[in-house]
């Protein structure tokens, strides 16, 4: 059985799960800050880890991420453990919220959120992963640093996504949402922005669709 991390009330609407990115654990401050700010707001959030992180928590020794078929693998496992696609909001940090975003169509999610998607790797801005973005079908929030160094602003407006994944970009902050100093603001103002528009995202999920 996955051992997760809850944060919000048991009897919450909503549940969103989250997982970690590459080399952070799911209890990283970054990851601690957005899961207590939605849980606090009535959201009940889980996060879990990956095997290669469980087993560096169990024996303290660093490794590579496993391979992108365990990756969602675990994922489609953690979605049956709680009860199913439909009634969870997935996604996650980095690596975690890309292999949700391969896995929420087939798991039949009600939504995705990814913090900080990578659109390529490091350095590598000719390695696109935006392509099974294009045929998405879950609704998707993308919350995303105007200079983060794996998709900036200027990057990502070429990428041609479709309108239906909303993407909302927190001013200066970088692969973790965090500003320079000369920007005037600060993390903290940059991580509530963040959970301010996962909350309402995930809010407008269950509204009913507007009459034209």
């Amino acid at each position: 059985m996955t051992e997760f991390l809850y944060d919000g009330p048991r009897n919450a609407t909503h549940t969103l799960v989250l997982a970690h990115g590459a080399g952070a654990a799911m209890d990283s401050p970054f990851m601690n800050r957005i899961a207590e700010g939605v849980g606090a707001a009535g959201v009940r959030v889980a996060r879990f880890e990956f095997p290669y992180m469980a087993a560096r928590r169990r024996t303290h020794k660093r490794s590579a991420p496993d391979r992108e078929p365990i990756l969602r693998a675990t994922w489609m496992e953690v979605i049956e453990e709680l009860g199913g696609g439909s009634r969870l909001v997935i996604g996650g940090k980095s690596m975690g919220g890309r292999i949700a975003s391969m896995v929420a169509d087939e798991a039949g999610a009600m939504g995705l959120v990814c913090l900080g998607y990578p659109f390529h790797p490091p350095g590598r801005p000719q390695r696109l992963r935006v392509e099974h973005l294009r045929e998405l079908r879950t609704p998707t929030l993308i919350v995303q640093g105007t200079r983060d160094s794996l998709g900036s602003r200027d990057e990502v407006a070429q990428y041609g996504l479709p309108a239906r994944i909303r993407i909302a970009w927190i001013q200066d902050g970088d692969h973790s949402l965090k500003p320079t100093k000369r920007s005037g603001r600060t993390p903290e103002q940059n991580l509530a922005e963040a959970v301010a528009r996962i909350i309402e995202f995930v809010e407008s999920l269950a509204r009913p669709p507007r009459r034209v």
